[in-house]
């Protein structure tokens, strides 16, 4: 099993957290998709341990949407990347890192077609 077969469970199990906008590739994934190159699992780093069966840790790096509190959001990715990983692998992983990037507003939803359709009436 690679690493980025790995990273794209965790990318994955992070983006369906409550709070988190996007992830953040690292330098080293930037460089090579401008190279042209497919990453998976962007925003997500694995590294393995001794044996192939054991992750020795899954570091990801989300930017949280303002509003949300951080270290909340930031334990349900550890548990759901964790729990979805070694659900999906079968693989032991020993710890989940989480190191937020940035945060950002939510984006608006357009109801500025809705206000007028209500006016007309």
């Amino acid at each position: 099993m690679t690493q980025g077969f790995v990273a794209q469970y965790a990318a994955e199990a992070a983006m369906q957290i409550d709070g988190v906008s996007h992830l953040v590739p690292s330098f080293a994934v930037a460089l090579k998709e401008k190279a042209g190159v497919v990453h998976e699992g962007k925003g997500v780093r694995v590294v393995f341990g001794q044996t192939q069966n054991d992750i020795s840790s899954i570091t990801v790096y989300p930017v949280v949407f303002y509003g949300m509190i951080i270290p909340e959001v930031a334990w349900n990715i550890q548990e759901r990347v964790k729990e979805d990983v070694e659900t999906f692998t079968g693989l032991n992983v020993e710890s989940v890192d989480v190191y937020v990037c940035g945060v950002e507003e939510r984006p608006v939803a357009d109801t500025g077609s809705e206000q007028e359709e209500e006016d007309d009436e």
